[in-house]
């Protein structure tokens, strides 16, 4: 009897339903909802438990067949790719200055990248706002 009540008393690890990826899927690839199937037993915490919270989003890792799909090995999808050609654009008060620069690394929207003017050659960090678009801010104050 006293084995029962240490059995029942013992904290087992619940068997809840999480994602799991049904086909490899490698980084950068964006998660469509054929590539996630609900499975039994996998949730555990950091697990994706519902399609919705995974569809559209990227992948930062490789993730196997039959593994569970956590939610840290994802992130929003980069609209902005390493050495694409983007639209700069500087906005203060009532002025608008766009010019053409190379982003010098991925980001999705509102995410920071840094950007090489195509003119003057200088690096300045950029958010991306677009497609093909970030947005210079002015010079912090000293």
């Amino acid at each position: 009897m006293r084995w029962l009540a240490l059995f029942l008393l013992v904290p087992w690890p619940a068997l809840a339903d999480g994602l799991v990826a049904t086909r490899m899927i490698r980084p950068t690839e964006v998660l469509q909802p054929a590539d996630v199937a609900l499975h039994s037993g996998a949730g555990a915490p950091g697990v994706a438990t519902d399609p919705a919270q995974v569809v559209g989003l990227e992948a930062r890792v490789a993730i196997y067949p039959g593994r569970p799909v956590r939610l840290a090995d994802l992130a929003p999808a980069a609209v902005v790719e390493r050495n694409e050609a983007v639209v700069m654009i500087y906005r203060q008060g009532g002025l608008t200055i766009m010019s053409e620069g190379r982003a010098l690394g991925r980001a999705a929207l509102g995410e920071s990248v840094t950007v090489m003017n195509g003119s003057s050659r200088q690096s300045v960090q950029a958010r991306v706002i677009s497609f093909g678009q970030v947005e210079v801010g002015p010079p912090a104050a000293p």
